[in-house]
């Protein structure tokens, strides 16, 4: 199974915008559904929709209660199917964290590597996490060597950072 980002639309099959009913339909197709605060537009518990696959997880946030604004790939676990999660080709959790960072500069891209496990691509909307709860292979500045989730948000979502200066 191949996930395919494409930001800051949204993933293949999952485009942001996409009505609350639709998310729901589609992510059973790739597994069990969990709908947490179903409808809720609440800052503090806005809707989401996970998408529990044996090997993977995704989460589609519906922040306004009525359609998908933003969703969270969680990198796949090892298992009987092939599942690869890729930007642009790139295999976005089988690529060391800064080397992704690094092609995705290469594409002209601007990236914010403020916080180093929690870089950020403003102009995509695409937000990277390397925190693990688990044991994973480390790189050589002692965090994960790869992406543990990746986020696809609306176009602007993290523009507001660079007008902040970078350390």
């Amino acid at each position: 199974m191949d996930i395919e980002l494409d930001p800051p639309h949204g993933i293949a099959g999952f485009p942001l915008g996409m009505p609350a009913e639709e998310v729901k339909e589609a992510a059973a197709a790739l597994g069990r559904i969990k709908v947490q605060d179903e409808g809720s537009a609440d800052p503090f518990h806005h809707m989401k929709v996970l998408a529990l696959h044996p090997q993977f997880e995704i989460t589609f946030l519906i922040e306004d209660g009525k359609t998908l604004s933003a969703a969270e790939v969680w990198t796949p676990r090892p298992g009987p199917e092939q599942i690869t999660v890729t930007f642009r080709s790139i295999d976005v959790f089988a690529t060391p964290a800064r080397e992704l960072l690094t092609q995705v500069e290469s594409m002209g891209h601007a990236v914010i590597r403020r916080e180093v496990l929690h870089p950020v691509v403003p102009r995509l909307s695409l937000g990277f996490t390397r925190d693990a709860g688990h044991d994973v292979p480390r790189d050589t500045d002692g965090w994960p060597l790869y992406f543990q989730a990746v986020l696809v948000a609306p176009e602007h979502y993290y523009d507001r950072l660079l007008k902040r200066p970078q350390p």
